[in-house]
């Protein structure tokens, strides 16, 4: 393989202007496979571009001689703004910011919990916005579409939901960080407006969808719900019996780069 598919560029754009403003760091790697599609990493909620998987993609991208991007959420990783800032919306917006200046016209989305959420937002706007590129494929990992409403709003306790009202945000500790989780009232309000899982999702490509069956997080009749909206897609669901939310095991990982080379 070319030595072309092994160069990474980095660069920082800003999306939003004025107090919306915020920079984002971008992580392209250059693919010799002009006619292949590109490999977009949509992380988690926290997470960021230099976790696990995300490095597993791009390392197969590298294999592959693919073009793949990685980004951070504003408020994630190492790009700019404020994590309590963000919502569904904005994410989403800085995601379609990063794929519009890829300047690239096919691609695949692979979409990590949270990041499965904005993943099926992506491909909506990008229908909706007429962007000159098609999505080949969509590998969801751990799926959390509707998160805020779905698994989080029913759950709430009353001192949760009276911290939302009066400080406009709640913790919860979290187990992949000793800093707490962070859930804000703008969050929660703009989740309900970014719902997907109210009528049949058609996303025009092949999807797979990799759920662990022991996922403390996100369960996996939340992927059997997705599946419901997908009507109209070629829809894989592969159910890991002993799979967590992380799905960051060598054997999980083998399956996420099968599902991805299936679709590019």
């Amino acid at each position: 393989m070319s030595t072309t598919a092994n160069i990474l560029q980095e660069k920082t754009i800003t999306v939003g202007t004025g107090d919306a403003a915020r920079d984002i760091v971008v992580i392209t790697r250059l693919g010799v496979a002009q006619d292949r599609p590109a490999l977009v990493w949509l992380g988690g909620y926290r997470s960021d571009m230099a976790g696990t998987k995300a490095i597993e993609m791009d390392a197969l991208a590298a294999e592959q001689g693919l073009a793949a991007i990685r980004f951070d959420y504003s408020g994630h990783g190492v790009s700019g703004g404020d994590f309590t800032k963000g919502t569904i919306s904005r994410w989403t917006e800085e995601a379609l910011a990063v794929i519009t200046a890829a300047n690239v016209s096919k691609i695949v989305l692979v979409g990590s919990s949270m990041g499965g959420w904005i993943s099926l937002r992506v491909i909506q706007e990008a229908k909706r916005l007429a962007l000159p590129v098609t999505v080949e494929g969509l590998v969801l990992i751990a799926p959390a579409p509707d998160f805020t409403s779905d698994l989080i709003e029913p759950g709430l306790t009353e001192t949760e939901r009276q911290s939302l009202l009066e400080r406009g945000y709640f913790e919860e500790p979290s187990e992949y960080s000793p800093e707490p989780n962070i859930f804000t009232r703008a969050l929660m309000e703009d989740g309900i407006k970014n719902r997907v899982l109210t009528g049949l999702i058609e996303t025009g490509c092949p999807v797979h969808i990799l759920q662990g069956m022991k996922d403390p997080d996100v369960p996996y009749q939340h992927a059997l719900k997705l599946m419901e909206f997908l009507p109209l897609d070629d829809v894989v669901l592969t159910l890991i019996r002993d799979g967590d939310h992380r799905l960051s095991r060598p054997e999980d990982i083998a399956k996420m780069k099968s599902a991805i080379v299936s679709m590019v």
